[in-house]
């Protein structure tokens, strides 16, 4: 650690892992460490014991914080900074912001963890300075956020984009849904624990020639065809542990450009859209560097 030197911190809290780092940018990470997710307590304390030196050095400016959810990032309500009806165990109704507030007493502003990975592509990656630009990860969960005038997109509550209804035709696919609140919402028949449920073991082992992967470019597919129509935004920015699957992402292009239909006319949307639905530019560091731009964005 350099002494006179001032950093930003970043944490992208998630459902299974959370990472942690202190640095000012993509090419400016002085430290970074990676955890499992377990109980709030264990996993709160292993995220202080990260950012204590820096704090107590005087050279951590502030930390932003992205958190799995449902969480409540509206400043005005009373449960601010609390995960809330999340199916995580343990873990509901935790106040993740107030517990690292107090213990770390540094400047935090927190999101939902797929605003922060948004915040880093816009920042620094797939989607650097487009506005209004769109990020989903298809993973552990499915979320959106979408970037508005530089910042995540807010309403009445965070944005659940994994919760949207899409079209299920129940005799090629009759699954239920692994969705504990929805059944056969997008995240319920499309996440990484929906395709666990159907075939008993990880997406990440299902070959290549699966034909899932027909019916799971579908599913995403649909989806994004509903936020093209109703945000428009200037690109998309798939993520995830299930978009490892790199060969999903031509599946996905041919089957909403055949959805689109050429209705909707503008270059992006008409040609291949290999620029319009890319995979992440900063990689697994997208939720993470978005915490630090979202640590950096308080001193503007």
């Amino acid at each position: 650690m350099m002494s006179g030197q001032y950093f930003y911190g970043g944490i992208e809290g998630g459902g299974t892992k959370f990472i942690c780092a202190v640095g000012n940018g993509p090419g400016e990470i002085q430290q970074e460490i990676r955890f499992p997710t377990t109980t709030p307590t264990e996993t709160l304390e292993r995220v202080c014991d990260f950012f204590t030196p820096y704090v107590k050095a005087g050279q951590l400016k502030g930390i932003g914080l992205g958190s799995f959810g449902p969480v409540d990032v509206d400043p005005a309500s009373p449960n601010f900074g609390y995960i809330t009806t999340t199916p995580k165990p343990n873990w509901s109704f935790t106040n993740i912001y107030g517990k690292l507030k107090q213990d770390l007493k540094v400047p935090i502003r927190m999101d939902m963890d797929v605003a922060a990975s948004a915040m880093g592509e816009y920042t620094w990656g797939a989607n650097k300075g487009l506005d209004p630009s769109m990020y989903l990860t298809v993973g552990t969960g499915i979320g959106g956020s979408y970037i508005l005038d530089g910042k995540p997109l807010r309403g009445l509550v965070s944005l659940e984009m994994g919760h949207v209804r899409i079209p299920q035709d129940e005799k090629l696919d009759p699954f239920k849904g692994a969705c504990p609140y929805h059944g056969n919402c997008f995240e319920g028949l499309a996440s990484g624990p929906a395709i666990l449920a159907r075939f008993g073991k990880p997406a990440e082992t299902l070959a290549e020639d699966d034909l899932y992967w027909e019916q799971e470019a579908g599913y995403i597919a649909y989806a994004l065809v509903d936020y093209i129509f109703t945000l428009p935004p200037r690109r998309i920015v798939l993520g995830g542990g299930v978009m490892r699957k790199d060969f999903l992402y031509e599946k996905i292009r041919n089957r909403v450009s055949r959805l689109l239909n050429n209705y909707l006319n503008h270059p992006m949307l008409t040609s291949s859209l290999e620029d319009y639905i890319v995979p992440p530019a900063l990689g697994y560091r997208s939720g993470v560097l978005g915490g630090i731009a979202l640590a950096m964005d308080m001193d503007k």
